[in-house]
């Protein structure tokens, strides 16, 4: 098992700053879609967004921390799984919730402001959660990491294309429609070619690996989803409301993991293959997920096309 630390993945500084733009142009379309309406709407209903940030700010890395325990087989794995589960939603979960036919308005919402809460949340997550184990807190201090220093990489991949496109989107609205789809197929299509690069370049390794870190990936993403709509439900959202808490809370921006992770821990091998192989596996979990919601919508749903609700089943007599 110790082999695996031993792996550093094939990412040439060129592609890991392409990887680092990739992200950025992500985030700048995210926010091309965004209002400060938005963020006001979430706050006027709070029960929804608290919910989802709960999840995904303390719960989700607290289980992850838990799960670690019994499913990781070396503590580079655990804290990889650490990293991700701190990491915020993911860049597809609108695309998935509104596949689902969940609250795609609400999953933009948790979207924006996790991604917010992300720049001061993530860095405290990694160093607390992993500085709770012995193993984990090691690697933290091997690297000597520095919890500003993890501030200053979200800050710039995260925060710093937000507010341009946030600025773009309130001041500028007429660029924001021209570049909004452009940006979110050009940039989705580009991370998915280096998503498929990566893999191929180092694919001995991932197929050598991969018993090792597919059921700790496979079985957190699952209890993720599980998390987001157990909570939701608990509090008695609407289906839709559920589907969109389950989708942000397991769909995880682990390109970000994996900026951290060769940015902060040289790479290290089992933390970088959590993220490169979280980042393949949501993509599955999630779609499977979506297409299945997709064929059994809410019985509130109105489809945007045709803004009616589907017509109700008749009833036995």
């Amino acid at each position: 098992m110790e082999e695996l630390d031993q792996v550093r993945l094939n990412f040439s500084p060129a592609t890991l700053n392409a990887l680092n733009m990739i992200i950025g142009l992500i985030m700048f379309g995210v926010a091309l879609d965004l209002k400060i309406a938005d963020f006001k709407s979430a706050l006027a209903r709070p029960r929804a967004f608290l919910i989802g940030a709960l999840c995904q700010f303390l719960l989700m890395p607290a289980m992850a921390f838990v799960m670690s325990k019994f499913v990781a087989d070396m503590p580079s794995i655990a804290l990889g799984m650490i990293l991700v589960a701190a990491c915020p939603g993911g860049n597809v979960s609108n695309f998935m919730t509104n596949l689902s036919k969940g609250s795609t308005a609400l999953s933009v919402c948790i979207t924006a402001i996790s991604t917010s809460l992300a720049i001061f949340m993530t860095p405290l997550n990694v160093t607390f959660w992993g500085g709770l184990d012995p193993s984990t807190a090691k690697i933290i201090n091997d690297f000597q990491l520095n919890t500003w220093d993890v501030l200053q990489t979200v800050m710039i991949v995260l925060a710093l294309p937000l507010g341009i496109g946030l600025f773009t989107s309130e001041k500028l609205p007429r660029v924001a429609e021209k570049l909004r789809k452009p940006f979110k197929v050009g940039s989705l299509v580009f991370f998915g070619l280096l998503v498929v690069v990566a893999f191929w370049s180092n694919r001995q390794h991932f197929f050598q690996f991969i018993p090792y870190i597919f059921f700790p990936v496979a079985i957190m993403n699952t209890g993720a989803l599980a998390l987001g709509y157990g909570m939701a439900r608990l509090f008695r959202l609407k289906e839709g409301e559920r589907r969109a808490v389950a989708i942000e809370v397991g769909i995880q921006n682990s390109g970000l993991g994996l900026v951290l992770t060769f940015d902060h821990f040289g790479g290290l091998g089992g933390m970088a293959a959590v993220a490169a192989w979280w980042g393949i596996w949501h993509l599955i979990s999630g779609l499977a997920l979506g297409f299945y919601w997709s064929r059994h919508p809410p019985r509130d749903y109105v489809d945007p096309k045709s803004e009616q609700p589907p017509a109700a089943a008749p009833q036995p007599t």
